[in-house]
């Protein structure tokens, strides 16, 4: 008996800790009563109501502009008056709602809404030849009759017309038209899975059981809580499924028999029934964990890892992995290391007999033949050189750390996995070359796009459009501009303009940064749209982005708009870009289309840090401006390729000059086969310019003779480059001069920290002649010089202090207004 009473008493256990958890407010909103069991939606709810047709007896919902129904709305439509007059004189000629009989106390049911009467008192005035209703009603020996009982379908509620069936008229003529049709399944099953005559602001839960009511119950309160829009007719499917099944919960439910609206509805119910009471310790037992009890959403599956041993392990590695991986892809980066584990597991599965079962038995071949196999999907391309390396790395990272955690300790899952089991670093492949300057996006791309906003927003929202906006502006990160609060915008003590945000990514809260007055206006702007639409709303629960979806005071804010400005690039006409090609050992200009799938939102943000990279903007500077806590990683945003890079030297290269101004001539072909190598190896970057003296460049520049009086040295270059730094260095030298002539020290001591003449007429020179040959330049010919400038200055290491101040680099958009 115990065996049979324990999942008994367990479902009744969970409907009580259910139904506790179900707020009483929530039930007396709902009209909730056990007698009845059904669930009465609030017209006026922001969440949970709907509008109903504008004619007066007609309880159907409005789903079009004019304030009707479908069926009002087409009567409408033939009758030819205005709206609002049809609404007041129109009924509706749906059948109403059961209503009892027009005799005063009767508790029948009206049989139509025309005779207004029971079955019975129907009769009576039937045998009364020529009397009214309101006569009938007048008549003294018209007397109320008994109410003969609920209908016997178990769902039902609705009254009994009469005493030769035990049914309402609706399921009493359902019941005919299935034994006429040969459907019928006998009166047992038809009482207990017919479900109730439907009405359009109530949802019954009669004949349910009682976990599935709890369930329902439970998940409606939980998504209303949510702000997300939840009608009758999205619930009414489910409840109508469980009932026609018999099921003794949700999880039980077939979800493909449902439509999509009743799946979306199914999937929300079961996992707040799933998520109440749920815990980490939990769900670390299972095979598939619920990430909302990690703080995360989705679920994560080690279904595919098919060794118990390598499961746990991995069950384990997540567990201990998770509280550091932060933001919306969480929990799709802690999936990626487990689909490499799968790879491993699979191979362990089809090249050892005991498919690798036995851990202690593993040995490094197994790792050998992993590896084998990697390069064998790659070449077969089932994966792609970067998923190779990427697999690869993440096993030998996460076995490393398993083994750290102690996982091989006597009692734990890796206990006895021998120590050559593992994966070397020389295992894993070199990537591959890559030539592109980072993932910035070129001018003339971000001025199609610039130009095209309005576009966007007419095929999205207006918020979708000032998220790109500001993805454009800031480079924060997708994520962190779609959570911006509302009020993320402050002045700092000089009045500039800062935004408030939230690095997610490394959990570092209210975040500052500089942005421009354009910027500081496109937010202002946003928060008066927000605060005119959700009045009611404080402040402080605003975001600055509200979606339009179940968000009904605000609070919510717009997702990922990945899909939006996917459709949006799509629909842009063709990006021309005008790039540098030889012919015949001369460069020339051409047309090359963009190619469209490299604009992303992420790709803003390596825009934002190039286009200050291109401004002269310090790199620690432009660490902080990122927000990464390493330079390294600053630098890979705007990372410049080998190729990108020699082609630069070639140019600048082509205008060189020694200390006196005199141009140091090149064939190109000498340039190309000699000039690259002796930059890395005969040369040293001194503050000018080169310097190939030997004994500093083995130095490394520490041990220059004349103490860096490279204008007078015939072992220095300078180029084109250089320009800026020369006259940096004219002016400090002019500005050291005067200051000198009227400080207080002694003689010698002035006479050794004063520029000479010469060296300023030396640099003097040498400026002049790098700006004369410049103007002697063609226009195209100068913005390839230009453009060659702006790349080895990028990739150049600052040696000395005192360059040229560096301003705001150019905004992408001039025409908008500051204020």
């Amino acid at each position: 008996m115990s065996a049979v009473a324990t999942p008994v008493a367990r479902s009744a256990s969970r409907v009580e800790e259910l139904m506790g958890a179900v707020e009483p407010a929530f039930l007396s909103l709902v009209g909730w009563s056990e007698e009845r069991r059904v669930v009465t939606f609030p017209v006026e709810h922001p969440v949970m109501g709907m509008p109903l047709c504008r004619v007066g007896d007609c309880d159907c919902v409005a789903y079009s502009a004019s304030g009707l129904c479908r069926n009002c709305e087409s009567r409408w439509r033939k009758d030819g008056r205005d709206v609002d007059d049809f609404a007041r004189a129109a009924r509706s000629n749906r059948r109403l709602p059961e209503q009892d009989c027009a005799v005063a106390g009767c508790l029948r049911p009206w049989t139509t809404r025309k005779a207004q009467l029971c079955r019975a008192h129907e009769y009576q005035l039937s045998k009364m030849a020529g009397l009214s209703l309101e006569g009938f009603l007048l008549l003294g020996d018209v007397r109320p009759l008994a109410a003969l009982g609920v209908c016997a379908v178990t769902a039902c509620l609705r009254q009994r017309p009469g005493k030769g069936s035990p049914y309402c008229l609706q399921h009493f003529q359902q019941r005919g038209r299935q034994i006429r049709e040969g459907t019928f399944p006998g009166d047992d099953t038809f009482q207990a899975v017919t479900r109730a005559v439907s009405k359009n602001c109530e949802v019954s839960l009669a004949g349910l059981e009682p976990l599935v009511a709890a369930e329902v119950l439970y998940g409606l309160q939980e998504r209303v809580r949510r702000g997300t829009k939840v009608p009758p007719w999205h619930v009414r499917p489910v409840c109508e499924r469980a009932l026609a099944e018999q099921v003794s919960s949700l999880a039980d439910l077939d979800p493909a028999r449902l439509c999509k609206r009743g799946r979306r509805v199914l999937t929300a119910f079961t996992a707040s029934s799933r998520r109440l009471g749920m815990t980490p310790e939990s769900e670390r037992r299972k095979d598939v964990w619920d990430a909302a009890a990690f703080g995360h959403s989705g679920t994560i599956r080690f279904t595919e890892v098919r060794q118990s041993w390598l499961r746990e392990a991995l069950k384990a590695a997540v567990c201990d992995d998770l509280p550091r991986r932060r933001g919306r892809k969480a929990r799709q980066q802690v999936q990626n290391h487990i689909a490499a584990f799968s790879r491993l597991s699979e191979s362990l599965h089809l090249q050892r007999e005991d498919k690798g079962a036995h851990l202690a038995l593993l040995e490094r071949q197994d790792m050998v033949n992993f590896s084998n196999r990697l390069a064998f999907l790659n070449s077969t391309g089932e994966i792609s050189v970067y998923t190779w390396i990427a697999i690869a790395r993440m096993v030998r990272k996460w076995l490393e750390q398993m083994r750290s955690m102690g996982l091989t300790q006597p009692g734990q899952p890796l206990h006895g996995l021998p120590a050559e089991f593992i994966l070397l670093s020389q295992d894993i492949p070199d990537e591959p070359e890559d030539s592109e300057a980072g993932k910035d996006l070129p001018d003339e791309v971000m001025g199609v796009l610039c130009a095209n906003l309005d576009l966007l927003e007419q095929r999205s929202s207006r918020e979708v459009r000032v998220a790109v906006e500001l993805l454009i502006d800031t480079g924060r990160r997708p994520f962190e501009i779609c959570s911006l609060p509302y009020d993320c915008l402050t002045r700092d003590p000089d009045g500039k303009a800062v935004l408030l945000y939230d690095n997610h990514k490394e959990l570092r809260l209210r975040r500052r940064l500089p942005v421009p007055e354009a910027t500081a206006a496109l937010i202002i702007g946003q928060q008066a749209r927000v605060r005119a639409r959700y009045l009611e709303t404080p402040v402080s629960r605003l975001v600055l982005l509200p979606t339009v979806m179940s968000n009904p005071d605000g609070t919510k804010p717009i997702a990922d708009i990945g899909l939006q400005h996917h459709d949006w690039v799509a629909a842009l006409p063709d990006i021309a870009l005008s790039v540098n090609v030889y012919r015949d050992g001369r460069p020339e200009r051409a047309e090359i289309l963009f190619d469209r799938e490299k604009i992303f939102p992420y790709a803003y943000r390596h825009t934002y840090a190039q286009r200050h990279a291109d401004a002269g903007v310090p790199v620690d500077v432009l660490c902080q401006l990122m927000d990464h806590r390493d330079l390294s990683t600053t630098q890979r945003y705007y990372r410049v390729g080998d190729q990108r890079r020699r082609e630069a030297v070639d140019r600048v290269t082509s205008m060189q000059f020694d200390r006196h101004g005199s141009r140091v001539w090149r064939q190109a072909q000498f340039v190309l086969d000699s000039e690259h190598a002796r930059r890395g190896i005969g040369e040293v970057q001194v503050p000018y310019g080169l310097c190939t003296e030997p004994t500093n460049v083995a130095a490394g520049g520490q041990d220059c003779p004349v103490r860096l009086r490279c204008v007078g040295c015939s072992h220095f270059r300078t180029d084109v480059s250089y320009l800026p730094d020369l006259e940096a260095y004219l002016a400090d030298l002019l500005r050291g001069r005067e200051r000198l002539a009227a400080f207080a020290a002694d003689s010698w001591a002035k006479a050794e920290a004063m520029p000479s003449d010469e060296e300023i007429t030396r640099v003097r020179r040498l400026v002049h002649r790098v700006r004369e040959d410049l103007e002697d330049l063609t226009d195209e010919d100068k913005l390839h010089i230009q453009d060659a400038v702006s790349v080895v200055r990028r990739t150049r290491r600052v040696v000395a202090l005192g360059l040229p101040r560096v301003g705001p680099p150019e905004d992408l958009r001039p025409e908008r207004p500051t204020g």
